[in-house]
C-alpha cells in the first residue's frame, strides 16, 4: 500500500480558505484571453516558458516539459489561430554559454572546474531550490536547431559578462557520431547521447563587459565571438545582456513593430 504523507491529515476547509483568498487577488484579472485577444487591435508581446529542448514534441524526449515550449505552441498557448502570426517576429534568448536543469542529453557540459567557474559566475543555481544547474560551451548545433524549429528571426544573447575571465572560450560548431562529423541535432536520444562536440576556439577577451550599453565598449575579442555566433546561425543578434540588472542591456536592431496582433 502506497500512504504519502500518512501522518500529515489535510484540512479541507483551510484549504479551500487559501484558496479562496487567493482567487479573491486574481479574479478581476481572470478573462477569456482568446476573446479578449480576438477583439484586441493592438501590438501584443507573448513569452513563452522553458525551452526549445524542453518541447515535449520537438525537445530532448523524454527529458521534457508536458507542453509545447516552442513558438510551435503559440496557436495552441493563446486560442489564435496561425493566421494572427503570419507577420509576427519571432524572437528567441540564449544565454552565451549552456545551461541545462536536471537530467538529459548535453553534449557541451563541462563536468571539470571550468564549468564549476561558470556556475559560480552565472549564479547557476535553481531561484526556488537552489539546486545547481549544468553548465557546458554555447552548442551552436542544438541552437541553429532551435532557430529552425521556431522560425526565429533573431536573437537575445544573455550572460555574456560572465565569459568575461575565461581566457579560452569554446563553441561547439558540430557533432562528431561513430568517427564522422554531423552538423544537425540528432533526432534520436541514443545518438544523442553518444556524440562527441566539435569546438572552434577564442581568445577571451579577459576584460569587464560588465553593463556595456554599445557595440564600440566591447572587446575586439567578445564582438568576433558574437559575430561568429550569428553568422553560423543565420540570424542576427538583435539584443545584448551584459549584467543581471535589468537596465544592463542594449538593442543592436531596434524593432520594428507593425500594427497588428503579435
Amino acid at each position: 500500500e502506497k500512504v504519502y504523507c500518512e501522518n500529515h491529515k489535510l484540512d479541507l476547509e483551510e484549504m479551500f480558505e487559501k484558496t479562496m483568498e487567493s482567487y479573491n487577488k486574481i479574479k478581476d484579472r481572470v478573462i477569456d484571453t482568446t476573446r479578449w485577444l480576438l477583439d484586441f487591435k493592438g501590438r501584443v508581446l507573448f513569452e513563452g516558458a522553458q525551452g526549445t529542448m524542453l518541447d515535449v514534441d520537438m525537445g530532448t524526449y523524454p527529458y521534457v516539459t508536458s507542453s509545447n515550449a516552442s513558438a510551435l505552441g503559440l496557436s495552441s498557448g493563446t486560442g489564435l489561430p496561425p493566421k494572427y502570426f503570419s507577420d509576427a517576429n519571432f524572437w528567441a534568448v540564449s544565454k552565451a554559454y549552456t545551461t541545462r536543469v536536471g537530467e538529459g542529453p548535453f553534449p557541451t557540459e563541462l563536468k571539470d572546474e571550468m564549468g564549476e567557474k561558470l556556475r559560480e559566475r552565472g549564479g547557476e543555481y535553481g531561484a526556488t531550490t537552489g539546486r545547481p544547474r549544468r553548465c557546458g560551451w554555447l552548442d551552436l548545433v542544438a541552437l541553429k536547431y532551435a532557430v529552425e524549429v521556431n522560425g526565429l528571426d533573431g536573437l537575445i544573447i544573455t550572460k555574456l559578462d560572465v565569459l568575461d575571465e575565461f581566457e579560452e572560450i569554446k563553441l561547439c560548431v558540430a557533432y562528431e557520431y561513430k568517427g564522422q562529423t554531423i552538423d544537425h541535432f540528432p533526432a534520436s536520444l541514443s545518438q544523442l547521447e553518444s556524440i562527441r562536440p566539435i569546438y572552434k576556439s577564442f581568445k577571451g577577451w579577459q576584460r569587464d563587459t560588465k553593463g556595456a550599453k554599445s557595440l564600440s565598449q566591447l572587446p575586439k575579442e567578445a564582438l568576433d565571438y558574437l559575430d561568429f555566433i550569428q553568422s553560423y546561425l543565420g540570424v542576427p543578434i538583435v539584443m545584448l545582456s551584459t549584467g543581471p540588472e535589468r537596465e544592463e542591456y542594449f538593442w543592436l536592431q531596434e524593432p520594428a513593430y507593425q500594427e497588428k496582433v503579435r
